[in-house]
Formats: C-alpha cells, structure tokens, sequence
C-alpha cells in the first residue's frame, strides 16, 4: 500500500481510520488505538494511543495484550478489538459479541476473524504467557486454545472487509 500507515489513507473523503471511529463509538464507553511508534501522527483523532510493551514485532496479539492492560487502567471488564483497515464493521458488533460471552469472535462467509474480538480481562496473564514464554505470534493459535463463542454475521457485502491493496481501496470506494 505504499508504506505509512495503512489506516490513514482516504476512503470517501475521511480515512480508513476515521470510518472505523465512526462506527466503534457508539458501541464502546471508552475507544482507544493501538499503535506503535509516534502517537502524534493520530493527534487528530483525539484518542488514547496505546503501545505494545513487547521489544519485538509480535503483531495482534501484542495489541491485544496492550489494550487488555491499558482497559485494567480504566476499570473495564473487557476489550473490544477490531482491524483499523475495516470500514463497514457492524453498528451492532459490540452488542452481539457481548451477548455471546467473552471471549467471542466474529465471523462472516464461514471465515473466523480472529483480531475482531470481545476479550475479558481475565485473560491478561494467559496471553502474556502465550507471547513471552511460549513465543506464540499467531491470534488464531492463541483463540484456539480459549474456544470462544463465535458470533455469525452476514457476508453480503463483508462488514469485516478489510484493505490491503490498491484494488481493495478501490473497491471499498465503491462500496460506500
């Protein structure tokens, strides 16, 4: 995608991020971004940005991780995570997720979105555990062994869609 910040580039005049704010806030009583580097470049969306307390790259799960310690801050019972590069995420996401029980996942057309997930925060140290002992890097290997509810939403079009090319950017212009 040109390298940057894949969630900053536009989709119908606002970024990717921006129609992912859109569509969590209502839903959450706190939103926060999980992020590494300089948290300035997200100044304007004037949200907490949280950062990984892993040294290396180890992906989602690290955000993951990130977001359950900082929601430990604020007295929240769970975290909501979702991708920063989906633009049609569910109005009712959060609702439906919680009504399965934590830890629940989203699915559509029979795929399992394993980063689009309700976490208690009683799974911090099991996850902590998984990254720093046993080098797990995969959120799938990691959900697997939780047995999450899985949560069924409809696949046409794909709210969980998500941007990773060119052609993708393009189609998801045309889909607003």
């Amino acid at each position: 995608m040109g390298g940057g910040d894949k969630c900053l580039l536009p989709l119908g005049g606002r970024s990717l991020l921006a129609h992912v704010i859109e569509r969590m806030r209502p839903q959450v009583a706190v939103l926060a971004l999980n992020a590494n580097g300089n948290a300035a470049r997200f100044a304007g969306f004037q949200l907490p940005v949280v950062t990984d307390d892993q040294s290396d790259f180890a992906g989602p799960l690290a955000g993951i991780l990130a977001a359950l310690d900082w929601a430990a801050t604020t007295g929240a019972a769970a975290v909501l995570t979702v991708p920063a590069d989906t633009p049609f995420l569910p109005r009712d996401l959060a609702a439906r997720l919680a009504a399965a029980g934590a830890p629940a996942l989203a699915r559509s057309g029979g795929r399992v979105h394993p980063v689009v997930g309700l976490w208690p925060l009683a799974l911090r140290d099991d996850l902590r555990v998984a990254l720093r002992r046993e080098g797990l890097r995969k959120v799938e290997d990691w959900t697997t062994r939780l047995a999450p509810a899985v949560v069924d939403f409809p696949a046409a079009p794909d709210p969980f869609f998500n941007i990773n090319t060119p052609d993708d950017l393009a189609r998801a212009a045309a889909l607003l």
